[in-house]
């Protein structure tokens, strides 16, 4: 198994279960594509790699290919499958459902407690300088921070489950297509409306923010065309 995710980064954590810990691990690496589209994955090579049994190896294979990241093919293997923008554009769609419903009533009940933690997130993506990770990282933690303001914590967990191939088109995203300011400028107007208590002005600026790949999209596919599935409809709002 050819890859350059290293085992020394994997550490057990409690309560989390060794598969779970093995899953995140092996998605994150896919989706900073330190793991290719076409790569074969061992369960054997992965288990002595991690010094797991096969069971949790099994496991963490499962749900990547719940996530439409790997494909088992019979008598073949496991395999990396490429980006598939139909699964983007859909998983864009669910985000915007769920995210412009979840910034309204934030908006509604924000506490000024709230707004500063908001506020902290953004400084900490406007210092973050060009470490990708990290911003996606800060990214994440901004959304996910909206979402249990206002208890909808399983709302949050059918984003997560659908946006695995859009955590990709992201990860690209920053390298290729949309500069770390424009993101930071979206949140902070994100912010400002939340602040002003203003429902509908959070809710259209969580659109726009959130249909920025919308523009990116077709300029990255353009660029990796070794790394994405044709689409099936055109790209479009």
């Amino acid at each position: 198994m050819a890859t350059v995710v290293q085992a020394d980064e994997f550490r057990y954590r409690e309560p989390v279960s060794i598969g779970a810990q093995l899953h995140r691990h092996l998605r994150d690496a896919i989706i900073r594509a330190d793991l290719k589209p076409g790569q074969a994955l061992s369960e054997t090579e992965v288990s002595k790699r991690y010094a797991v049994s096969r069971q949790p190896v099994r496991e963490a294979f499962i749900k990547l290919a719940e996530e439409r990241l790997v494909e088992v093919l019979p008598q073949r293997g496991t395999f990396v499958v490429k980006i598939s923008i139909d699964d983007v554009m859909d998983a864009r769609f669910v985000r915007e459902v769920i995210e412009v419903a979840i910034v309204q009533e934030v908006a509604l009940s924000a506490t000024p407690a709230l707004v500063a933690q908001l506020r902290d997130l953004l400084e900490q993506q406007r210092a973050v300088g060009g470490d990708n990770e990290r911003f996606l990282a800060l990214d994440e933690s901004f959304h996910k921070l909206l979402a249990g303001a206002v208890r909808r914590d399983h709302a949050w967990r059918v984003v997560e489950n659908v946006k695995a191939q859009m955590d990709r088109v992201r990860y690209l995203s920053i390298e290729d297509a949309t500069p770390m300011s424009i993101i930071v400028e979206q949140h902070t107007r994100i912010v400002d409306a939340i602040e002003a208590g203003d429902a509908l002005a959070a809710a259209a600026a969580m659109r726009t923010h959130l249909r920025e790949i919308l523009k990116s999209l077709p300029e990255i596919a353009q660029n990796h065309p070794d790394i994405f599935e044709p689409s099936s409809a055109p790209l479009a709002e």
